[in-house]
């Protein structure tokens, strides 16, 4: 497991992005920035940066059309992540 995801999951803004992805995707598919920077009040180099950290971690998956950026959860990703929490889970 490479030690850049749990570097992105360490900061309370990505975990908030992370979450406004997920929330957004239920309604419309995917999360655009412009509402996301809106939501979080963030401005708009903060989200980027946090972004390209998520993004570099292939957390989530970032779609540019025109001059928006749309993201949406890496969900082959997160399942490896879970598989290997959950191998740490005490059994009795």
């Amino acid at each position: 497991m490479d030690v850049k995801i749990f570097k992105a999951l360490a900061d309370e803004t990505r975990l908030e992005i992370l979450e406004q992805i997920i929330s957004d995707e239920c309604c419309v598919d995917k999360a655009c920035a412009c509402e996301m920077i809106k939501s979080l009040d963030i401005t708009q180099p903060t989200l980027s940066h946090h972004v390209k950290i998520l993004s570099d971690a292939k957390l989530i998956n970032v779609q540019k059309e025109g001059k928006y950026s749309y993201f949406t959860i890496n969900d082959e990703k997160m399942e490896e992540v879970i598989s290997f929490l959950g191998r740490f889970k005490n059994e009795n």
